[in-house]
């Protein structure tokens, strides 16, 4: 996917303010953070998107959503924290590599 910018900072082609690197995960700074913190959490194998993962990824997701609060104390927001997964074009996802959002802080919209 040498296209893919997330899979470019995976290989250290791009900058990326990491926060957390695993065999399997990444986690760094959104560049276009839409709250005080906001953070994006990555596998480092190309997935598309949530569609795409299969029962041999039920791991590797478990995984991830159990980093979003540990990453979220780590950076402050002992308040509460919000958690997404943009699927797809008309779920709003804008870069083809399975993400998930962290972000808090400040004050976000009570719900979506």
């Amino acid at each position: 996917m040498s296209e893919c910018i997330f899979c470019k900072i995976v290989a250290g082609e791009l900058p990326g303010k990491k926060v957390y690197e695993d065999e399997e995960l990444l986690a760094f700074h959104d560049i276009h953070p839409v709250a005080p913190v906001h953070l994006l959490i990555i596998p480092k194998r190309h997935i598309v998107s949530l569609v795409e993962c299969q029962a041999n990824d039920e791991g590797m997701l478990g995984r991830m959503l159990l980093l979003a609060p540990r990453l979220a104390r780590e950076h402050g927001l002992d308040n509460g924290f919000r958690t997404t997964i943009n699927t797809g074009r008309g779920g709003g996802q804008l870069v083809f590599h399975l993400h998930l959002h962290v972000f808090g802080g400040g004050t976000l919209p009570t719900h979506l």
